[in-house]
């Protein structure tokens, strides 16, 4: 193995990106904080507590805090907005979304400002959010009607019985919506809920409301009665219960052990819920892949949003006769990445959004490299940029006895491992309770997608990173095994938030004797009728 350790390349530190000039608290007046606040479902006089800017460290936002109380308030006005709204067609109800989705395009850049103030991410990665809702948006607004739709049925008995599948929406759900994607991850998971009719009371994370707050103002401005997106926002484990134990369905995406809890309490209830949570991500970088690309995408993979994204990669698995000269590709390119904290293009990657995902991000690497692994790029924090700076760090010759190789870092970490064969990546990639995004690199599209079928993942790009599966909104997006239960996307992705109804109407004659028939001439009849309509092919 060629040695192109971090050390003996004398690679020298991440470059900074340029300042863009603007600051936080000049994008991010407290003007514009107070305006926000007040979409917050909380009584007056409501305690408050302060956010931090991950980028600077210094106070973003002072927020009003509910209590359970104010969560009671919120179902109940989201209860009576519901009903209303149902009433209105599918057709009205998706135009709302087609105007959000063209007012988020034309004031993108209002978001970007509050996205980068919140979370520390790239404005390039901040745009993948503006990106990602956009097309969330006209695919509901588009499709929903089609996915609503009544659907005839097969009948009991031909001709006699006429069958009907209706979509009835299920109220009001709850939806707890984390820090690292605050405008997609809270604004792509309520628009399916509205335009099938229903009302949303959602619990931003507190670090990250004011995004959510912005995009229900726009939503409103949009068309959509305010009260039917009522946003609370207090500590997790005192208003999260909250809301979940009020809800007529949960959406929930977050951490495993938190997910766990989630379903457990609505399943006490009898209360349906999706979940997306954790991932131990893997890519595969076949024999025939092009190094080149397969090193770019790479770079995206382990590195957006500075690894604090559910569907990166943490895991990347490179066979043995091209691994040299993919890690010397891969290695320098994740060297020469611009850190940066400015509100502008220009960085290729942000900060981490909090001290715990520092302190998370430390102990991976430091206890890695103690116990033999090797530093092949970064490695180290970057407080001369920012107090939460944490170089992108590929770490070679990592063991399962360390606890970067099961536990998700959530952080510009990637780990290295070889391999001789494909059934060998494919198990060792498998070997996991996680199972959400993977990645498989090959010149032969074929190869790949079979290598991907056997993937235990809820999605799987071939040559792409995440962005592939995770932007083809006509598809389910989700997990298997500890990375959640249902699926966002697609037909499932707007179905959960329904009831399935079936009204099925009786002509001519009852499924009981009728007609002078016996109870056995009637058993007679009806056995030599389903002999007849398997023999026709009826289904």
């Amino acid at each position: 193995m060629t040695d192109i350790t971090a050390e003996n390349s004398g690679a020298a530190r991440n470059p900074v990106a340029p300042g863009a000039g603007r600051t936080v608290a000049s994008a991010v007046p407290q003007s514009l904080v107070a305006r926000l606040a007040r979409g917050i479902t909380a009584a007056e006089g409501a305690a408050t507590e302060w956010t931090v800017a991950p980028l600077t460290g210094e106070p973003l936002a002072e927020l009003p805090q509910s209590t359970v109380a104010d969560v009671d308030t919120a179902y109940r006005l989201a209860r009576g907005a519901q009903q209303v709204w149902a009433a209105r067609p599918v057709r009205a109800r998706a135009a709302v979304l087609l105007r959000f989705h063209d007012l988020l395009l034309k004031r993108q850049d209002e978001v970007l400002d509050l996205i980068q103030a919140e979370t520390g991410k790239a404005r390039l990665h901040a745009f993948e959010e503006v990106l990602a809702t956009a097309m969330a948006a006209r695919h509901y607004g588009r499709a929903a009607a089609g996915y609503l739709k009544d659907r005839r049925r097969g009948g009991a008995v031909p001709v006699l019985t006429h069958t009907v599948e209706g979509r009835r929406p299920k109220g009001v759900v709850g939806q707890i919506s984390p820090w690292n994607y605050p405008l997609e991850l809270s604004v792509s998971d309520a628009l399916p809920a509205f335009v099938a009719g229903n009302a949303v009371v959602n619990k931003p994370d507190t670090q990250t409301a004011l995004t959510a707050l912005w995009a229900r103002e726009l939503l409103v401005e949009a068309g959509l009665p305010a009260e039917l997106w009522q946003i609370v926002v207090g500590d997790g484990p005192v208003i999260g219960p909250a809301v979940v134990e009020r809800a007529d369905y949960v959406s929930f995406t977050g951490s495993t052990r938190t997910g766990r809890e989630v379903a457990q309490r609505a399943a006490a209830r009898l209360v349906g819920a999706s979940l997306e949570l954790g991932g131990k991500n893997a890519m595969l970088v076949l024999a025939d892949a092009d190094l080149d690309k397969a090193a770019e995408g790479a770079v995206r993979a382990c590195f957006s949003s500075a690894g604090q994204l559910c569907i990166s990669i943490e895991r990347l698995f490179v066979h043995g006769s091209v691994a040299d000269a993919f890690l010397e590709r891969f290695a320098a390119r994740t060297r020469a990445l611009r850190l940066g904290g400015g509100l502008a293009y220009g960085a290729d990657m942000g900060s981490l959004v909090s001290q715990r995902q520092l302190d998370t991000v430390t102990r991976h690497v430091e206890e890695a490299v103690k116990a033999g692994a090797a530093v092949l790029a970064g490695g180290q924090a970057r407080p001369d940029i920012g107090p939460l700076f944490f170089e992108p760090t590929i770490l070679d010759g990592v063991t399962d006895q360390m606890a970067v190789c099961a536990e998700e870092t959530f952080g510009p970490v990637v780990s290295i491992y070889r391999f001789d064969t494909e059934d060998e990546a494919v198990a060792t990639a498998n070997a996991t309770p996680y199972g959400l995004n993977s990645s498989v690199w090959t010149r032969d599209l074929r190869r790949g997608r079979a290598v991907a079928a056997r993937l235990r993942t809820g999605t799987v790009n071939v040559n792409e990173a995440y962005a592939a599966a995770y932007g083809s909104v006509a598809s389910p997006m989700g997990g298997m095994g500890d990375s959640g239960l249902g699926r966002r996307h697609g037909a499932e992705g707007i179905l959960r938030y329904t009831e399935a109804q079936t009204i099925a109407s009786q002509r001519v004659m009852p499924l009981a004797p009728a007609f002078g028939l016996d109870d056995e001439k009637f058993a007679a009849l009806f056995t030599r009728s389903l002999r007849a309509l398997k023999a026709l092919g009826f289904k």
